[in-house]
């Protein structure tokens, strides 16, 4: 869907990855419906989303409750007529070694993130099949491929996605439909989740490097919302590294992980979140995070990596041309003439 001013739905786009991606798709004007618990966060969201030429909608939901995401897309196709892009974006985290996170915090991860992103989709689905267009796009991660240490129920949610959203293509292909599924992998990004995340490390929970601007990942999932046939995008060349170590030596990289996976997250001084695992950090008594986290001194904000693979046709063309631009030039050197002239 490359043109047209679009009903566009973010979950989790109170703060972080979600409120970039918001206010991106404002910024093309489209209709963004804003789906999140914190209320704080929601309100200057779609103050963002109007400044950048959009139209919002506040639509208040946990989405761990899949009565309540069915509501809220019935809201979105009242106010807005019908639904033309659904991300799914919230999530939900606990920073600890296995053994530490209770089974109650297992479970909540998994309903917010893995849960939330079913019922979302069968929430779209509900609105997007009849009409046979559409487009939901899966806000994945490196994670969702490679595990790492302290984010055990985080990666088995991601995990959980990766093969949900297998499935549900070749379903969707199958029936030869109108709606498109893509999911974005993304690298460690600059959110405030970090600071509101529940952790029981010692040290203040951080990223693993290199990190990334969330802007970097709205362009790559706004990229995605008008170019779905793709199945999945890569941001970031450590998700690309992540990825291609982990296809190839995975018993490496658990060893690796292992030395350097527990220091790598985290940053010298005591945790002083409070954890939004249960209650929204923007609540009523919280206040909007925004976008960005702690760490804009080092977080970059391209991905050469992200436009290779957006424009991985345009590569293949150019490799190829480049390629036969030598053999051309090979022949001439040799003949005098093109290789196709040659009887």
């Amino acid at each position: 869907m490359p043109g047209g001013r679009r009903v566009v739905v973010v979950t989790g786009a109170s703060g972080g990855v979600g409120r970039a991606a918001a206010r991106a798709f404002g910024a093309r004007g489209d209709r963004v419906a804003l789906l999140a618990r914190g209320r704080e966060g929601l309100a200057a969201a779609a103050d963002e989303v109007q400044r950048a030429g959009g139209e919002a909608l506040v639509v208040t939901v946990d989405m761990a409750d899949a009565k309540a995401v069915d509501d809220a897309a019935q809201q979105v196709a009242d106010a807005f007529g019908h639904i033309d892009v659904w991300v799914n974006n919230a999530f939900a985290g606990v920073f600890a070694p296995f053994t530490e996170i209770t089974a109650d915090e297992f479970r909540r991860v998994t309903e917010v993130t893995y849960l939330g992103c079913v019922f979302g989709t069968r929430a779209a689905l509900r609105h997007m099949l009849p009409r046979d267009r559409g487009t939901i796009v899966q806000v994945g991660s490196a994670l969702a491929y490679r595990g790492i240490p302290l984010q055990s129920a985080y990666c088995g949610a991601k995990h959980a996605i990766q093969g949900f959203n297998e499935s549900l293509r070749c379903e969707l292909l199958h029936e030869k439909s109108g709606v498109r599924t893509t999911m974005v992998q993304l690298p460690a990004v600059n959110t405030p989740q970090f600071d509101w995340v529940l952790s029981r490390m010692p040290g203040r929970a951080r990223p693993v490097a290199p990190v990334y601007q969330p802007e970097v990942a709205a362009k790559a999932i706004l990229h995605a919302a008008s170019h779905a046939r793709r199945r999945e995008y890569w941001v970031g060349g450590s998700t690309a590294a992540t990825l291609l170590a982990n296809a190839v030596a995975p018993g490496l990289l658990d060893r690796y992980l292992a030395r350097t996976g527990f220091d790598a997250q985290q940053d010298p001084g005591e945790y002083d979140g409070f954890g939004n695992l249960w209650t929204p950090a923007d609540g009523a008594h919280g206040r909007d995070f925004g976008a960005h986290g702690r760490f804009d001194e080092e977080a970059v904000s391209d991905s050469p990596e992200g436009w290779v693979s957006r424009n991985r046709g345009r590569v293949g063309a150019g490799l190829v041309a480049g390629g036969l631009g030598a053999v051309m030039t090979a022949g001439l050197r040799r003949g005098g003439r093109s290789p196709s002239r040659r009887k």
